[in-house]
Parts: C-alpha cells; sequence; structure tokens
C-alpha cells in the first residue's frame, strides 16, 4: 500500500491523480521487474496505454466530423437565415430547425467534445502526479523517507530546511506544525521533492554528518528521474542543449498532429463554416502555446506532450484508414436507427421532436373539465328544447342550447309563440 503522505493531490482532482498514481507505480513496478527503474519511461509507457484505451471515443470524434462535413452546408443556411435576429421567436425558430437537422442525421452536438472533456482532467491530474511522484510511487518515497527522518532526527534543521522551502517556492506557511518550530516527515518530503542535483549538494554542506545517507539516497532518486542521463524530469529544461529540445519537440510534433487533424475533418477547412476561422487560428496557436510551456513546466510535462502527440500521429494514421471506409449514408442511417430505437424506448413516435415530447409530458398538467351530471327535470328541459327547436325549422339541427340558460329560454318561447300562431 502506499503511504498516504500529504504531497499527494486533493480537490476536484485529487480521485483522479490518486487512481493514476496507482497506474504509475504499478508500471514502475513492472519495469522494475527487468532492472529498469526510469520515470520517464513509465510516463510515457502510461500516456500509450491512456491513449489507447481512449481509442473508442477518438473514432467517435471523427465519425462525428465527418458527419459534421455533411450537416454543415444546412446548418450554415439556418445560420445565415437568422443572422442579425435576436428576437425570442427567430432563437426558438432557429433552435428548432437546427435540432431538426441533428434529428435527421441522428447526430449528438456533444459527441466531438466528449474526448476533450475527458483528456483534460487526465492531463491536469498527471501534471500534479509528476509535481508529487515521491507521494505515489513507494520505491521513490523510500528514498525521500530515509533522508528526511535523518534529517529530523539530527535536530536544529528548521531554518535550514525553511530557506530551502523559500527557495524551492514551497507554500511553508500551509505547514502549520512550523509554528513550533518543527516539520512532519510528509512536509519534509514536500521540500525534498523540490531539490535537484545542485540542492542535493548544498545539503550536503549542511548536514555533514548525514553525506553518506543523503548522497546515497539522492543518488537513486536522480537517477530514476533521470532522461538520457542529462536531465532531471523535475527541472524545467531551460535553453541549454538538450534540455532546449524538449519544448521545440512538443510544439512540433503538435503542430503536425493538428495539421493531420484538419485534413482529416474538412468541416475545419470549410470557409462557409463560421467555426472554421477560429478553429484554424486556435491549431496554429496552440502548438506554439505548448512549446512556450514546456520552457516554464518540468521536463515530465514536455515528456507527457511529446508522447502524447507521438502517439496520436500513430493513432490519426490508423484511424484515418478506419474512415476512408466508413459509408457516410451508412452512418447517418445507423445513427437515425439508435436514435429512433431510444425514442421507442421511450414510448415516443420515431418521428417526435423535443417539442412533441414536451407537449406529450404538459398536457397531462392541464385541468380536466368536470361536466356537472344532468338531474331528470333538467334533462327532460333540455330534450323539449331540443325538440322544439328542431320542429320550429327556425335553425340548425346541430344547434344546441345549455339547459336553462337564457338563450335556451328565449329559444323555447320563440318556438311556443310560432305554434300558437299556427293554431290561430
Amino acid at each position: 500500500m502506499l503511504e498516504a503522505v500529504l504531497t499527494k493531490s486533493s480537490g476536484i482532482l485529487g480521485p483522479i491523480a490518486t487512481l493514476l498514481g496507482y497506474i504509475l507505480n504499478g508500471i514502475y513496478e513492472f519495469l522494475s521487474l527487468f532492472g529498469i527503474h526510469n520515470v520517464a519511461l513509465v510516463i510515457v509507457l502510461f500516456t500509450f496505454i491512456v491513449r489507447g484505451l481512449m481509442t473508442p471515443l477518438t473514432i467517435k470524434q471523427q465519425k462525428f466530423s465527418k458527419l459534421s462535413a455533411k450537416m454543415n452546408p444546412e446548418l450554415t443556411a439556418i445560420n445565415a437565415k437568422y443572422k442579425g435576429k435576436k428576437d425570442d421567436a427567430s432563437v426558438r425558430k432557429m433552435q428548432a430547425e437546427t435540432q431538426a437537422v441533428y434529428l435527421k442525421y441522428g447526430a449528438n452536438p456533444t459527441s466531438g467534445c466528449l474526448p476533450l472533456l475527458i483528456q483534460l482532467p487526465i492531463m491536469f491530474a498527471l501534471y500534479q502526479v509528476i509535481y508529487r511522484i515521491p507521494a505515489y510511487v513507494q520505491d521513490i518515497n523510500v528514498w525521500y523517507k530515509n533522508i528526511g527522518e535523518a534529517i529530523i532526527n539530527n535536530g536544529n534543521y528548521f531554518e535550514i530546511m525553511k530557506g530551502f522551502a523559500e527557495a524551492s517556492q514551497v507554500n511553508f506557511k500551509s505547514f502549520t506544525e512550523a509554528a513550533s518550530n518543527t516539520l512532519s516527515i510528509n512536509h519534509m518530503i514536500d521540500i525534498l521533492a523540490k531539490f535537484n542535483s545542485d540542492h542535493w549538494s548544498e545539503l550536503i554542506t549542511k548536514f555533514p554528518t548525514l553525506a553518506d545517507i543523503i548522497r546515497t539516497n539522492s543518488e537513486s532518486i536522480m537517477s530514476v528521474n533521470s532522461l538520457f542521463g542529462t536531465m532531471n524530469i523535475l527541472d524545467s529544461p531551460g535553453f541549454k542543449f538538450p534540455g532546449i529540445i524538449i519544448p521545440f519537440l512538443a510544439a512540433g510534433l503538435q503542430f503536425i498532429q493538428t495539421k493531420q487533424m484538419m485534413a482529416a475533418n474538412p468541416t475545419q477547412m470549410d470557409k462557409d463554416n463560421p467555426m472554421a476561422a477560429s478553429m484554424g487560428m486556435m491549431n496554429n496557436v496552440m502548438p506554439i502555446m505548448s512549446g512556450v510551456f514546456c520552457f516554464m513546466f518540468p521536463v515530465g510535462i514536455g515528456i507527457y506532450w511529446i508522447a502524447g502527440s507521438a502517439f496520436a500521429i500513430i493513432q490519426q494514421f490508423v484511424i484515418n484508414r478506419i474512415m476512408q471506409k466508413v459509408d457516410i449514408d451508412e452512418l447517418i442511417q445507423k445513427n437515425v436507427e439508435k436514435a429512433n430505437k431510444k425514442k421507442a424506448r421511450l414510448g415516443l413516435d420515431p418521428n417526435a421532436t423535443l417539442e412533441d415530447l414536451a407537449k406529450r409530458q404538459t398536457r397531462s398538467i392541464a385541468p380536466k373539465t368536470q361536466v356537472p351530471e344532468q338531474t331528470s327535470s333538467t334533462s327532460g328541459y333540455a330534450n323539449s328544447v331540443k325538440k322544439n327547436y328542431s320542429e320550429s325549422g327556425s335553425g340548425k339541427n346541430d344547434v344546441s342550447y345549455k339547459p336553462g340558460s337564457i338563450s335556451a329560454n328565449a329559444n323555447l318561447l320563440k318556438s311556443r309563440n310560432k305554434d300558437n300562431k299556427g293554431e290561430k
């Protein structure tokens, strides 16, 4: 079991980060069986595994993109039809017509964003895991714990570690026990987790009696966090070789990935699509932003982006081959059949829209009018009125009056007057 150290991520991303931490630890221990101890390789394998598991969602997104190319002319025509109309009636009509297009093709507007919504929290959680590797990988946690316990047992460490925390931009004020000039082992690991090779050398000079313990464990830590024996994945890449390769490689691969996706998605290249311009700009800006962020983030984040883009390029190549065999008309038919089955489960007509469903649901809300039962006297009076009116021939037989109403009484008197005149 992993020790529940305070370096674990908390909040909304906490559960996701914990799950990813167990996966990372599992991959690390699996590689250890073959004598491989390298966190960078663990990150690459983890990225491939997660992206591979998300392949069905990616294919679904690509199918929606292909379907969008078919729907786009109709959606563009609707947008042009109601352009500049902001009144409620026009907005409702536009929404109804847009919905009708989606129903026609059996499409779900959210299908294109679902993979992205899943990937974002995973990426942010993985970022937290990389920043807190000692909290999630058991073997690495042991090395940090050995150093931390030795320093605490040595005594006279508080001001020294406080200085290291401030230099490493660790939120020292959040350590509640610091008020009594002490540090818990978990918070000691928080500080040590930010160390690079220079910090470890300086720590040895501050605690010379602990030189052997610090050196032995720190060498193990730097070894597993090493990339090609020249970079530490917890450090920022900097502007020197070979670190500077990381940002440019991340930006370059993402640029290739976006161009590949645009070629596979004709809607992003359609000038009539109002979203095409913004999507094109975003696809050009995002690789640049990735490169800039890689200069500021740890090398481990850059490795994740590079591995993700490399896998996505290979994945997209395979998916493009699959999508070439997909018949768009057959895809539409399957989508419509699937939508109709869903309506059937709800007891709706296959051609029913959401508006029909709303009317059906609100129909039961309308109060039912109670018709009072007719008494024998009232019933007889009504039959008399109907008979006299019918015999008089003064109106249509399909006209009736409510028994006891002014109209019924007037009609009865009128009929009797005519009968009296006939007798004379």
